[in-house]
């Protein structure tokens, strides 16, 4: 896959706070927030963002590290260049104060900043609410993002922190106890669902934080876990990013059904239409 030259999407930029970050937006209707994973908005993500809209949401993706549109497949570029690519995020992220890496019990100072946009798409767009999508290193963001009655819609694709380095990190994730209680009680009280995505054996998303979140947040927190052999077997890497990397987009294929579970709580929650599946 080469290098996307992100077409179809419009660019734009959001502050709030005194930051001041790009923003790449695709469709109409109701907004859905997606942020990407390590190494940044590759052209799988902005593949996944291309389904969004089409379901009939807007997809707004912040830019928060690396160069939109980069292909970081090994097969395709090598892996000189996908070290480069990973190891400028990973800088990005390692020298700033917004992101949360080891921490437990502390929420990433950059979901204000994520609240304050959704809020904005909110009044930008319309429609009930506002939806999102967190991957990897971001996947808990979206939880974090619940505590606002806008957002309606959160999906925790492979959540990777705090970074599972002992067993407690491993069995918690990177929002504080108050804002956790916040999210339970719109879940007890609004019926707010949390739909979390990731492979079996994924070592950045443990069994034990899927576990946490399930005594957490109960039947609300809706579960998909995959098989790693349910990856796709042309990535270079090891099962782990559903929605992007390691997706089989074909029918049938779990991570296709993954994605169309993720799909239909978009319109469910943000269209008001029937889900042709059960979330």
């Amino acid at each position: 896959m080469a290098d996307h030259d992100l077409t179809g999407f419009t660019k734009s930029t959001f502050t709030h706070d005194g930051a001041t970050r790009r923003l790449l937006r695709r469709g109409t209707g109701p907004a859905v927030i997606i942020m990407a994973e390590i190494p940044g908005i590759t052209p799988k993500v902005l593949g996944f963002a291309e389904r969004v809209a089409a379901s009939g949401c807007t997809a707004v993706l912040p830019v928060l590290f690396g160069e939109p549109g980069r292909d970081t497949d090994p097969a395709a570029v090598g892996w000189p260049s996908v070290g480069r690519s990973l190891a400028s995020s990973l800088w990005q992220v390692c020298v700033s104060r917004e992101f949360t890496l080891l921490a437990t019990g502390r929420s990433s100072r950059v979901v204000r900043w994520l609240r304050a946009l959704a809020a904005a798409e909110h009044e930008r767009c319309g429609g009930p609410g506002v939806g999102a999508v967190g991957m990897c290193l971001t996947g808990g963001f979206a939880l974090a993002m619940a505590t606002d009655e806008r957002l309606v819609a959160p999906v925790l694709s492979q959540p990777s922190l705090p970074l599972a380095c002992t067993r407690s990190r491993a069995g918690a994730i990177d929002i504080s106890p108050g804002e956790l209680a916040v999210v339970r009680r719109r879940c007890e009280r609004d019926g707010l669902q949390v739909l979390g995505l990731r492979f079996r054996g994924d070592r950045l998303v443990p069994g034990d934080r899927f576990a946490y979140l399930r005594r957490e947040l109960g039947d609300a927190f809706v579960a998909v876990e995959l098989d790693a052999e349910a990856a796709n077997p042309a990535s270079a890497l090891a099962p782990h990013s559903v929605l992007t990397e390691h997706l089989i987009d074909e029918p049938g294929q779990p991570t296709r059904q993954a994605l169309d579970t993720v799909l239909d709580l978009f319109r469910a929650r943000l269209l008001g239409e029937q889900p042709s599946r059960t979330a």
